[in-house]
């Protein structure tokens, strides 16, 4: 790891020494800054970062924690990007200013760029840094930043002040930028758009453009240029650009410019997988070569990557990785001509999303397991307070998920959550907000619609629960009907769950029906152990509870085409 306190004191020593030389051959004294927050969005109670941008696309806003308000800052660091958010302002040549913020995380740095900076590890409360600077004899800019540090998790940061009088004699700018023109598209692939436009002119300077797709913000940048990634092959997309200043005015849209994507090779909406759920470690497991000669089904999610202690991940967390039951199945699954999606959480035990210590450590635990099998794809099951509903957690899953995408050109992600059944909940939309924030790319989000305690009508409950996904979907990432339900995935509890819902064979295939109907991109269930008869037998491990056919739920699985 690198060390972040001697990086950081040799950075402050090398910019107190060029303070010093500055000060040394200055003519004018500084003048004393006014006590006026010239900073745009200080607090994020926008609900948008604009006209902060950051490294990475790591930045998001949050609803917590928070240290006044209802938003704070967001950095999601990696092991190779500090999150730094920036923002530039205007400002008077030879004056002192105050820069002052609220972080919490540790290793939390506040500066300006060429000057001074500060920093603290305050990981579990919000505290305040404050650092001094005297700008230069003809500076009219100055770009104050905060970020974290490589691999050290994520930070917050709120109400952030730079006390002095604006640029150009100060007074408040509140002059927007012009409209962004000539937007057009000067490039496109199945998963991107490139685009270009002519730069906008402003009374102060124009310090950033925002990039809508439809009513959605994807891309925030310094320049006239920009590609937006992580669409879907074959789909129309509607792009506008917004230009702001330091001040956070914000100009009118640009023309707009509609781009259809090339079509895919098997990727984006081409993913397609119908994968029940086999666990080695529970619930007398079947062969499941006998399984799929007797149901045709191909793909299994196998259940549970666990951490097995230091985020070392193993079957159910003490299972070996490689050279036990679950390499043998898997080994006999792919010899059957199937393939497997291994799942990582679930309900219980000491999981990796919680317990690795940064979003790297988790990638490189995710990455293990990539490497030992050669997987085609990986499902994140979040569940719980230690991951569902810890919003840190779930910004470090979907980090560490797009870490490894990056690493394993045509993996697959997945993330698999609870939903209610009009469809995802506070945190499911946090989760999905998250992952539009952080650029995170996931293939499919798959809601469980069981155990919701909403009644008796699996069918109808499982479909409104799909179309509240969908809809969030759109809103969150400015996507039609037929991208999003291509991101979808649907997986059920066969027989009777634990609030006593039944699922019978016959309302399991109306969902895989409607599934098929709407080309949506997952279907599974909990779980082939169960996929056995045992009629008035209750919740119980290795049966389903109600009268069926032996393995008659993967047969009906095994028919999801998509």
């Amino acid at each position: 790891m690198r060390n972040p306190l001697g990086r950081h004191r040799r950075r402050l020593l090398a910019l107190l020494a060029s303070a010093a030389l500055a000060v040394g051959g200055a003519i004018a004294l500084p003048g004393t800054a006014q006590a006026a927050n010239i900073l745009g969005n200080p607090g994020f109670e926008t609900g948008g970062l604009s006209p902060w941008t950051c490294t990475g696309n790591l930045g998001s806003v949050v609803s917590s924690p928070v240290h006044s308000g209802a938003k704070a800052l967001q950095g999601a660091v990696t092991d190779s990007d500090n999150a730094q958010c920036s923002q530039k302002v205007a400002v008077q040549p030879n004056t002192t200013y105050t820069l002052s913020g609220w972080v919490r995380g540790s290793y939390v740095y506040l500066g300006v760029d060429g000057g001074a900076s500060t920093w603290t590890t305050s990981p579990s409360a919000y505290s305040q840094l404050s650092v001094s600077f005297t700008t230069g004899a003809s500076q009219t800019s100055a770009t104050v930043y905060v970020h974290g540090w490589y691999a050290q998790g994520t930070y917050w940061a709120d109400d952030i002040s730079l006390d002095g009088p604006g640029g150009g004699g100060g007074g408040g700018d509140t002059q927007a930028p012009t409209a962004p023109t000539g937007l057009t598209s000067t490039g496109k692939t199945s998963s991107s758009v490139s685009l270009r436009w002519n730069a906008a002119t402003d009374n102060v300077g124009v310090t950033g453009y925002d990039v809508y797709s439809g009513s959605n913000q994807v891309l925030t940048v310094s320049g006239t240029s920009a590609t937006v990634s992580g669409l879907s092959p074959s789909t129309s997309y509607t792009f506008t650009v917004k230009a702001h200043d330091a001040a956070g005015n914000v100009s009118a849209a640009s023309n707009a410019v509609s781009v259809t994507t090339d079509a895919g090779s098997g990727g984006g909406t081409g993913f397609k997988q119908a994968a029940p759920y086999l666990y080695e470690g529970w619930g007398d497991p079947p062969s499941p070569t006998t399984v799929m000669s007797a149901t045709g089904i191909k793909w299994f999610t196998m259940a549970f990557v666990l951490d097995s202690g230091g985020c070392t991940p193993a079957w159910d967390g003490s299972r070996p990785l490689t050279g036990g039951a679950d390499q043998s199945a898997i080994n006999a699954i792919r010899s059957a001509g199937g393939d497997v999606v291994p799942s990582f959480g679930g309900w219980q035990g000491s999981k990796l999303g919680a317990n690795c210590s940064s979003a790297a450590a988790l990638a490189g635990a995710i990455q293990k397991v990539v490497d030992a099998y050669g997987l085609k794809a990986v499902d994140m099951d979040i569940e719980n307070t230690d991951e569902f509903e810890n919003e840190a957690v779930q910004a470090k899953i979907l980090t560490a998920l797009k870490t490894v995408k990056a690493n394993n050109p045509g993996l697959k992600t997945i993330v698999t959550f609870g939903t209610s059944t009009t469809g995802p909940t506070y945190y499911g939309n946090r989760l999905i907000e998250q992952a539009q924030s952080l650029g995170a790319n996931i293939d499919v989000f798959t809601i469980m619609p069981f155990d919701f305690g909403g009644g008796s009508d699996m069918y109808g409950n499982t479909v409104n629960a799909a179309e509240g996904l969908k809809n969030k979907l759109k809103s969150t990432f400015g996507w039609d009907d037929a991208t999003a339900y291509a991101h979808i995935g649907i997986s059920g509890m066969n027989g009777l769950s634990d609030q006593q819902e039944t699922t019978t064979p016959a309302i399991w295939a109306q969902i895989r029906d409607w599934a098929n109907s709407h080309h949506i991109a997952r279907l599974a269930f909990w779980a082939v152990n169960r996929d056995r008869p045992c009629a008035g037998g209750g919740v119980v491990s290795n049966c389903s509870g109600i009268s069926q056919n032996t393995w008659q739920f993967t047969s009906i699985t095994a028919g999801f085409t998509g």
